[in-house]
């Protein structure tokens, strides 16, 4: 006899597990203890898993990064106090689960995550990543350009990911938004680095990244703007743009994201970064992805902790803005 699951509806939407009656820790880690996609009628948002890292440089193991991120997004409540918002009730969020790609074929692989990315898209639904490595971020843009024409991209991270080439590949995870740039899905007045830190090649690298559409907040900065003051910055760039979000877990310092491939000193810290997403409540973002974690070099879930935080914000702000249109 099929046993239903107890779960919290409001609004017409299907929530998460109640955790009144069936404790956090137990249960199917989907994100946030969410329903699945083919457990509901309808979707306002799909979390989609990407459990691929063929495009890592140095420490490898970020194909394990959606079901971590899950995993450690079982304590994620209903109500957001710092929005003031509930962003499960606002709106059907669901887990479609993870994309199943090829790792030993790079180009492959991105055909079949632009693929699934515009399924998602074509249904209707706004579309949350968890990578994953950053290479992913490719595809996931083809597909927004496809629906929405050119994106101002905000990237945090701590390297700029325009780098040319690696090994003669042109596809990995510090490549994406260079090919991006070149494939003409980028609009080039309007992307913005945030948290950029760490040595580079040489001066031209920040040369050819301006060359390629992108201004940089650097993590250096936070001392003096603030989280407001980002936030401006950020405004002022993306203006009225559909605005997609990529957030590299390392954008973080590795006191607050150790579980990550390729760390660097000198981050953010996870309070700053949560009160900058909270800005984009005010432009008009269109999807989002978190990448780069890697449970293996992480601790007591902190690294994994910190990305749910960061798509349970994101989540939040595509609830509200959906409220309010």
């Amino acid at each position: 006899m099929e046993q239903r699951t107890p779960r919290v509806t409001e609004n017409g939407n299907i929530g998460q597990v109640d955790a009144t009656q069936v404790p956090r820790y137990g249960g199917a880690a989907t994100f946030a203890r969410l329903p699945r996609w083919d457990e509901v009628d309808r979707a306002d948002v799909v979390v989609l898993g990407v459990p691929f890292d063929t495009g890592v440089s140095y420490r490898p193991g970020a194909r394990f990064g959606p079901s971590h991120i899950r995993e450690s997004s079982r304590l994620l409540r209903p109500y957001n106090p710092a929005q003031d918002a509930k962003p499960f009730a606002m709106q059907q969020v669901v887990d479609g689960g993870d994309i199943g790609v090829n790792p030993f074929d790079i180009t492959e692989a991105l055909a079949t995550i632009e693929a699934e990315a515009t399924r998602v898209l074509d249904s209707g639904a706004q579309l949350l990543t968890l990578g994953g490595d950053h290479t992913i971020a490719l595809p996931l843009l083809r597909a927004m350009h496809a629906k929405h024409g050119p994106i101002a991209v905000v990237h945090f991270d701590a390297h700029l990911d325009t780098w040319d080439t690696y090994f003669g590949a042109d596809y990995t995870h510090g490549t994406p938004f260079r090919r991006a740039s070149e494939e003409g899905l980028l609009a080039q007045d309007s992307c913005l680095h945030v948290g950029i830190r760490g040595p580079l090649y040489t001066a031209d690298d920040l040369t050819e990244d301006g060359d390629l559409g992108f201004q940089i907040v650097h993590s250096t900065e936070m001392d003096a703007l603030g989280a407001p003051g980002v936030i401006e910055r950020m405004k002022a760039r993306v203006g009225d743009r559909p605005v997609y979000v990529s957030i590299d877990i390392d954008v973080l310092d590795p006191a607050f994201a150790p579980g990550t491939g390729t760390p660097e000193a000198g981050g953010f810290t996870s309070r700053e970064l949560l009160a900058v997403l909270r800005g984009f409540a005010d432009v008009n973002l269109v999807g989002a992805d978190i990448v780069e974690v890697a449970p293996a070099y992480d601790h007591a879930q902190i690294t994994g902790i910190a990305a749910a935080h960061v798509a349970y914000e994101l989540l939040t702000v595509m609830a509200r803005r959906r409220s309010a249109s």
